[in-house]
């Protein structure tokens, strides 16, 4: 069988350039002990945009529910400091990644440490800054946006010399995408459990194509969640501590929920801004 699914063929043109498959974004631990210091002290004194957005965020995290729309705080126009303090503020969780959206543009996602809370900067083909937003969502609308456009079938030729089980494969994930209504339990195919050939993985990767989102979460091990061609069509591989695929899916969903806060996120945030804001900037 072959490791992971999403391998990307080479010599592969894949529609995403600025992230290879496999490649992460940059995760990086930023503690939100820099609040502590004395630079920061004085930053927050004279970053007054910082002190009045952060009870803003935390309202919109009291009332957002996780199947509506999310509330955009724009901070394009913020003084250099203020987007810097922002950044420290709000830290970087466990949900990271790109949405290469069809004007061009390029959403980077990082959320927060607070759940729920989501930095997305958007930058044109030559990485200029577009737009820089703070969203409270259950994922940023630009991951949405992104898979809008993609194809809701999928179409594909006979199967090639060596295949196995891919033409059950493809027929099963070309039924459940016709039947997929918003808000329907994920139907997962998990191929640990029957056998693939090298063949069949070559043909089912060109077969739903790459697709215009890809998202890294470092909860408990590393989840790699990414989109294909085909709308509603998901690669979700789980890795152990030594990077070895442990969990290698497809999912026919909405969102991976492995990507998206829940309802309780947008609460336990909430309450943790707060005491945030109370402790440094008051």
């Amino acid at each position: 069988m072959k490791a992971g699914f999403w391998v990307a063929p080479e010599g592969d043109d894949a529609t995403m350039t600025v992230m290879p498959i496999g490649a992460e974004p940059p995760l990086r631990t930023r503690k939100l002990n820099f609040l502590a210091t004395s630079s920061a002290e004085e930053m927050i004194r004279r970053c007054r945009q910082t002190a009045e957005l952060l009870p803003r965020i935390a309202d919109a995290l009291a009332m957002q529910k996780a199947d509506e729309p999310g509330q955009l705080f724009d901070i394009t126009d913020f003084p250099a400091d203020d987007r810097e303090l922002v950044t420290q503020t709000l830290g970087e969780g466990e949900v990271a990644g790109v949405a290469a959206l069809a004007n061009g543009v390029l959403a980077q996602i990082q959320e927060a440490v607070m759940a729920g809370v989501w930095r997305v900067r958007f930058t044109d083909a030559n990485g200029t800054l577009l737009a820089d937003y703070v969203e409270v969502a259950s994922i940023p609308a630009a991951v949405r946006q992104a898979c809008a456009v993609l194809a809701p079938e999928i179409v594909h030729g006979p199967a090639p010399a060596g295949a196995m089980n891919v033409m059950p494969v493809l027929h099963e994930i070309g039924d459940r995408i016709a039947r997929y209504k918003d808000g329907d339990e994920p139907h997962i195919i998990t191929f640990s459990l029957f056998p693939m050939s090298p063949e069949d993985m070559n043909f089912l990767q060109q077969t739903l194509g790459a697709g215009p989102v890809q998202l890294t979460s470092r909860g408990y091990g590393t989840c790699r969640v990414v989109a294909t061609g085909a709308r509603n069509v998901w690669s979700v591989q789980f890795y152990n501590a030594m990077d070895t695929i442990i969990l290698d899916t497809l999912e026919i969903c909405d969102i991976p929920s492995v990507a998206i806060a829940a309802e309780e996120d947008f609460r336990d945030s909430e309450m943790r801004l707060r005491e945030i804001e109370e402790a440094y900037f008051k």
